[in-house]
């Protein structure tokens, strides 16, 4: 049983990190001070695929309600996605995620809502930076660059994922009970994009270890408590991640197997990790529930 003596050495151990100060900037019309608030990415899934139903949109209609919705509860940012990573969802290319994306988008934009779009198209996220979208969620490695000179040519921000694959859809195994510190392998890749994302001229920049990605064994019954495991050491190690200078991103995880029916509820316990180990920007399908929660652990 994870214990609070077990928290507290990971503090001790790297204490140094814990306050160190990272970029905050504006994304939109917002500033956002990463430093001294939590800030919340609502969801908003428009591939039928998904399978957490209630986040799913059919019509673009549904799409800009949610969002509205979404916003009044709390979410600073909302992010969108066409595309599921379960394995068996259907792929959805280039023009039909754009389709789908700009009517949203626009509405979104003129409206002032703040968006995220997931994708690891370039000219998805170009045409989507040019409708107005805020932020480019990257689940992916091929093609970076570009998505990078897309980001800068609109003083956008991105959010840089760790996947072993080419992109969220293209895993395999993932090797997270050899031993090796997941910690310093995802540093050393963010210090990497990192250093091509601002040459390039990227200034708004978050890292993302990408707790909730699709690798095949990640998902089989026996390894339910190593990934579980695995998930929440990231949560409560994030905050080594500062040393970057960059927010940490992480979509907090969702323990179906253990929580069953009352799986809605598991949010808000990966979210007090998430903020006990200072992620800056937390993904949730539970936007209400994640803000209370943060408003509670922000009156001690």
């Amino acid at each position: 049983m994870l214990t609070l003596a077990e928290i507290y050495e990971i503090y001790d151990k790297y204490k140094d990190d814990y306050n160190t100060q990272i970029e905050e900037f504006s994304i939109g019309n917002k500033k956002f001070n990463f430093n001294s608030q939590t800030s919340i990415l609502g969801i908003i899934n428009l591939s039928q695929d998904s399978w957490y139903k209630q986040t799913i949109s059919y019509t673009p209609e549904q799409a800009i309600r949610r969002g509205k919705v979404l916003t009044l509860q709390g979410a600073d940012i909302i992010d969108i996605g066409t595309e599921s990573t379960v394995k068996t969802a259907a792929r959805v290319d280039e023009l039909k995620q754009t389709s789908q994306l700009l009517p949203i988008l626009k509405t979104f934009s003129q409206e002032g809502v703040l968006t995220s779009v997931e994708t690891y198209y370039p000219e998805v996220a170009r045409e989507c930076l040019k409708a107005g979208a805020n932020v480019i969620n990257f689940l992916g490695t091929e093609h970076s660059e570009e998505i990078y000179q897309a980001v800068a040519d609109f003083d956008a921000a991105i959010i840089i994922c760790y996947v072993e694959g080419k992109h969220a859809r293209d895993v395999g195994e993932f090797d997270f009970t050899s031993g090796r510190d997941m910690i310093n392998v995802l540093y050393d890749y963010f210090e990497k994009e990192i250093e091509i994302a601002t040459k390039i001229g990227v200034r708004k920049i978050f890292v993302d270890p990408a707790l909730t990605v699709g690798y095949t064994n990640l998902y089989y019954q026996d390894n339910t408590s190593n990934r579980i495991r695995y998930q929440i050491e990231t949560l409560l190690n994030a905050f080594r991640f500062r040393k970057l200078g960059f927010p940490v991103f992480n979509q907090i995880p969702t323990a179906i197997e253990i929580f069953g029916e009352e799986f809605r509820s598991a949010q808000m316990l990966t979210g007090v990790f998430a903020a006990l180990g200072k992620n800056d920007m937390i993904r949730t399908h539970e936007v209400a529930k994640v803000k209370a929660l943060l408003e509670t652990m922000s009156c001690f």
